[in-house]
Order: structure tokens, then sequence, then C-alpha cells
């Protein structure tokens, strides 16, 4: 069973990786959705710096590190200094969803699969219209946050940023109202009545908002905690905060 288990792994991460120049090239002018392209620290060329321009027309991120590295990603390949990872999905804009979207949650460093995963399942059962991610320092679209989303990957935008505080300033210019998740808020998030439409930001596991980030919300709501611990997981977290939100979304709609 182990084994089968890792040669299961080695298969899926052998689907994901696409290795030279060549592959990773018409996988671009294709639109295959890519995750990132990475490429060897001291290669150039012509055939290489056209990558680089389809990835920036096609908001691909790059990345440059080591040659070692890419032999240890993507041993045996002859990858000619770039490698890309295929996403699971097609990434939106983030103005395909912003202005149309009563809620929407952003997250600031979520590095595990799982919990992004949730997340969207969560955000998509609660009715938000998106979920945006930062470029740096978060998991992206991988095949297991597909599998833990249920299929409301398939239902539910995500989109990709290169700065989350500059997304954020946009977002209060087209009227959205900022709450942060952050257990040294001083609103409870039961307490609080939410401004539509509604963006929340929340932070990655164990580190919380990143404090430029923090200064970018105009309300920081915490959920109270009773036991000893204190923050809860972030999939939990956004499931609670979301929830009451549609709740009191539903409250205002019997009323009118």
């Amino acid at each position: 069973m182990i084994l089968e288990s890792a040669i299961l792994v080695e298969v899926s991460l052998r689907n994901r990786i696409l290795a030279g120049i060549h592959p990773v090239r018409e996988a671009l002018l294709a639109g295959r959705p890519i995750e990132k392209v990475v490429i060897a620290k001291g290669a150039g060329g012509l055939r290489l710096q056209e990558i680089i321009e389809l990835c920036r027309q096609s908001q691909v991120p790059v990345r440059f590190e080591p040659r070692d590295s890419l032999d240890r990603t993507s041993p045996g390949a002859a990858h000619q200094g770039v490698i890309a990872f295929a996403a699971e999905k097609r990434y939106a804009s983030a103005e395909e969803i912003v202005g149309r979207a009563q809620g929407l949650v952003l997250l600031d460093g979520v590095e595990d699969p799982h919990n992004l995963g949730a997340i969207i399942r969560t955000a998509h059962a609660a009715g938000a219209g998106g979920v945006i991610i930062p470029e740096r320092r978060a998991v992206g679209l991988t095949e297991v946050v597909a599998k833990s989303s249920a299929g409301a990957l398939e239902h539910l935008p995500v989109a990709r940023v290169a700065n989350l505080r500059q997304e954020l300033n946009r977002l209060k210019e087209s009227g959205y109202w900022i709450y942060g998740l952050d257990e040294r808020g001083s609103l409870d998030y039961d307490q609080t009545t939410y401004s539509t439409p509604t963006a929340f930001v929340l932070g990655g596991e164990g580190k919380g908002l990143h404090e430029h980030v923090r200064k970018h919300c105009d309300f920081l709501i915490r959920i109270p905690m009773a036991g000893a611990i204190a923050s809860l997981n972030v999939s939990v977290a956004a499931g609670i905060v979301l929830f009451e939100w549609r709740r009191q979304l539903r409250a205002r709609s019997f009323k009118t």
C-alpha cells in the first residue's frame, strides 16, 4: 500500500510538471492553466525570453531558481533551464469578480492546499462570489485543492493577484467594506453588522494577517474563544464568519 501510494504521488507530480522549452512554450500558447514557471538562474536566450513574455501576457508568475533545484524537481528530464507547473483550473481575473459579488474572500498567505480547498467549498456554500489569493507565499490551484473543494472549484472563481494590499485598495474604491479576521480584533464577529458589498480577509496558518494587510482593513473582527487555544484553523474560522454574514443577508432580505 505504501509503495502504491508513492507511485500515485509520483505520477501525479509528473503530470503536473512540464519540462523543456518547447513543452512549456506550447502550453502557454495553448492557454493551458499554469501555476508558475521556474527558470534556472543564469539561463538565457531568445526562446527563454519568449517564454517570459508569454508568462507576462498570461499573468503567470515566473521564478528564478538554481539549476540543481530544477534537476531535483524534474529528475531525468531534459528541462533546458525551464519547467512549468500545471494548475488544476484556470484562474479568473480580479476584474471578473469585483463589482458583481456581494461577498469576497481574500487569503493572506494560506499555504495548506486542504485549507484552501475547504475555504473555496465554504465560500461557495455561503454565497460568496469569489476567492482572491496572492501569487507569492501561498498555495495555488493544485489537484489537492480541487479535491478538497469537493467540486466547488468548478463553480467559484478564484483570482490570483501580485499585491494583496493594492487589491484591497481597489476593492475599497469599488465600494467594498473590508473585514479582517484577527484574534487581536476589537469586534466580535457575531456582534458586527456587515455592510455590503463585503470582503473578508483571512491570514495564513499560524501567522494570521500580516501587519501591512491589517492596516488596510476597515474593521478587525475576532471569534471569541472559550478554551485555552487562541485561534481556530483558518478554514473553520472562514466557515463561522461567512455563515454569520449569510445569516445577516438573509435576515435583511426577509425584512424587505
